[in-house]
């Protein structure tokens, strides 16, 4: 591999190539994290969909399938999240990575047992904040990323966020590619990470029918709502999210009270819990309670589609890149690809 694919990234999380796959809820589950961990990358578990013991359950099953380094991604509003860190430390795990800041208490209680701490961020504040915090790198969405997402493209955020912070930044955003790869890394970038593009794999547990449905898709076949959880939420064009986004909130919260039902049963949390859970994400991510309640949507709309194989009922988080998408390789193949794609560009630049 041409020496300027071994970055920061891999040395700082013991992975051969700077290529991370994303912690999508219902996808990122232990096959797909352990096939990307023994292709060279860094695969983060998609704890955030899970309760205490199935999230332990699938860290051990990674374990199982391989003895390589991987992420597990956590909700830092959690009530349980102290706890979860904990079982990380317990069990091994190589690298946390956060959907939200982490509160600066579980930064150092991660890093003082060794663990690599990655948020995930859409703002160069917000990169500031953990920055100071102590984090050990971050990784940036744009706003063509799938999923919550913001409305500043990569190519703007991304040099904003390298220009703010003295640490190691990940694009995410729009990657597919080795071409993509080599960008990111003239931006001043350590690496990549891609959700769709790891979602359409061979590897991915996303049904058959479910991944012919994003192949089928267009680049302008995504829309941003926030009638999923209240906000902004990058997912797949269809008749039932284009009726979504037209609801207000007489009809979309009755609906979402209806959904933290099904959740509340599915996931076995308590009611005293949940609303303790609802109380933390209103206040740390400024929410109302209405947007609080709608919150509920999220796991069991993405459930809906991603696991029980229901387009018509549920909502596909994507992102744009899903248009320029045709093929259902391994995860191995796809690194493999794309690191060659990379060494043909710096070959082509003369580098």
């Amino acid at each position: 591999m041409h020496a300027s694919l071994n970055t920061a990234l891999c040395d700082l999380c013991g992975i051969d190539v700077p290529i991370v796959q994303t912690g999508m809820g219902w996808v990122a589950t232990a096959p797909l994290v352990a096939a990307t961990a023994k292709a060279g990358a860094l695969g983060i578990l998609a704890a955030a969909t899970m309760d205490y013991d199935e999230m332990v359950g699938e860290i051990r099953a990674v374990k199982e399938l391989t003895d390589r380094p991987f992420a597990v991604n956590l909700r830092s509003d959690a009530p349980d999240a102290p706890e979860r860190c904990d079982a990380l430390i317990r069990e091994g795990v190589k690298v946390a990575s956060f959907a939200l800041a982490p509160k600066e208490s579980l930064i150092k209680k991660l890093k003082d047992s060794g663990l690599v701490v990655i948020p995930s961020i859409g703002a160069r504040r917000h990169a500031e904040k953990v920055a100071a915090w102590g984090a050990d790198a971050v990784l940036v969405q744009g706003g063509e990323g799938g999923g919550h997402t913001g409305s500043v493209p990569t190519t703007l955020l991304l040099p904003e966020v390298v220009d703010a912070v003295d640490l190691p930044v990940i694009a995410a955003g729009g990657f597919f590619d080795g071409r993509g790869l080599i960008a990111a890394l003239a931006y001043g970038a350590v690496g990549i990470a891609m959700g769709t593009r790891f979602l359409l794999t061979a590897d991915s547990p996303v049904g058959k029918d479910v991944k012919q449905f994003y192949l089928d898709r267009s680049v302008t076949e995504t829309l941003v709502t926030n009638q999923v959880d209240g906000v902004p939420h990058r997912v797949l064009r269809t008749d039932f999210t284009e009726k979504l986004d037209r609801t207000g909130p007489v009809t979309s919260l009755p609906r979402a009270l209806r959904n933290a039902v099904r959740f509340h049963r599915l996931s076995k949390i308590s009611w005293p819990q949940m609303i303790s859970e609802g109380r933390a994400m209103r206040k740390s991510q400024d929410l109302s309670w209405s947007q609080v309640v709608m919150a509920a949507n999220t796991p069991m709309l993405l459930k809906m589609a991603m696991v029980d194989g229901r387009p018509d009922l549920g909502v596909m988080a994507s992102g744009q890149v899903v248009g320029v998408i045709d093929d259902l390789p391994t995860v191995s193949e796809l690194i493999t690809r794309i690191i060659a794609e990379a060494e043909l560009v710096l070959k082509r630049l003369g580098d």
